[in-house]
């Protein structure tokens, strides 16, 4: 029964966050005060929001997700190969301020690890092994991330990151958070009454993240509204960044013989970015350089709403197979 009320709470989550952004950017509208109160939040929220995501991360099935290689390679090129040649493309097209060339770079260049493994069921792909990869894409987005900056940026935009406060707000927001998920896990198996704090966890991504995307909006819809012309020319890159990969996808997924589920699975892992992972380390960016943040919160808001399209564009993409196609598929 619990088990049944916790996949209605994730089918409803896109409704719920979609909730949490409409009462951040109307509280924020209409009680200006306000801001200044949610921006108190925003971290205690992300905190415990990183936290309860990376706890329902595998980490134990690390070598598992390593038996379907195929699929592996498949996502590591498609998200750390040919995402940053398209987001590179893209750039070009964007505003050359510093600010948002760094906030796009961030939010574009990292692959989603969480509400991706939602909208894959809802689209009809296999969650079981984008679960699986979570662990690989986050280690390897580590790892990439500082080089694929220092490649794209120009000196202007580098020369902006402070890292005192960049490297505080990546051990305070997700190294710590990762430490815990990782020491829990890993007493867990010893101590089974701490696998309860795991069983808890499971269900506070959804309310969490709509609480953390109600405090971001509420602080930063101000200065979005102010900063609209600049954000303005960046929806149409993050539309064409939608559509490019929905289309590139599933030619990947065919070219590695991905069966469907497994192909749509790929699809969704390019589409969704990692924006409330990378958030912090815009937010600890100079003042004068906020626009760094309002450009990923406003990357959140355009993805969300194009992915309720990807769930039922995708499958017409990739659909199902008879069963004797299937199995040339996954020759």
């Amino acid at each position: 029964m619990k088990r049944l009320e916790h996949d209605a709470l994730e089918r409803h989550q896109i409704w719920i966050a979609f909730a949490g952004l409409t009462a951040g950017g109307s509280a924020g509208l209409f009680f200006p005060g306000i801001h200044t109160v949610f921006e108190l939040l925003v971290y205690p929220a992300l905190a415990i929001l990183l936290t309860s995501m990376f706890l329902q991360i595998p980490f134990g099935r690390f070598r598992r997700a390593l038996t379907d290689r195929r699929y592996l390679v498949a996502t590591l090129t498609t998200n750390f190969v040919v995402v940053p040649v398209v987001v590179w493309l893209l750039a070009h097209l964007a505003p050359q301020q510093p600010a948002v060339l760094l906030g796009l770079y961030l939010v574009l260049l990292a692959p989603c690890i969480d509400y991706v493994i939602v909208f894959t069921r809802l689209g009809g792909g296999d969650e079981r092994i984008v679960l699986g990869s979570t662990p690989v894409l986050l280690v390897a987005q580590v790892l990439l991330l500082p080089g694929y900056l220092w490649l794209f940026l120009a000196e202007s935009a580098r020369n902006i990151i402070d890292l005192k406060p960049f490297l505080e707000a990546f051990a305070f927001l997700i190294a710590l958070p990762l430490g815990i998920t990782l020491a829990l896990q890993y007493l867990s198996l010893r101590y089974p009454v701490l696998g309860r704090v795991t069983d808890v966890a499971r269900w506070l991504p959804a309310p969490m993240l709509a609480l953390t995307l109600l405090v971001i909006v509420g602080s930063q819809i101000v200065r979005v509204r102010s900063a609209f012309l600049d954000l303005a020319g960046i929806v149409p890159l993050y539309l064409a960044y939608q559509v490019t990969i929905g289309l590139l996808g599933p030619l990947i997924a065919r070219a590695f013989k991905l069966d469907p589920p497994r192909g749509r699975a790929l699809v969704f892992s390019a589409l969704t970015r990692n924006s409330l992972v990378v958030l912090p380390l815009a937010l600890a960016l100079p003042r004068e350089h906020s626009l760094a943040a309002l450009v990923i919160v406003t990357q959140t808001l355009v993805e969300l709403t194009g992915l309720l399209a990807a769930v039922r564009i995708v499958p017409r993409l990739l659909p199902a197979c008879p069963f004797s196609a299937s199995r040339t598929w996954r020759k």
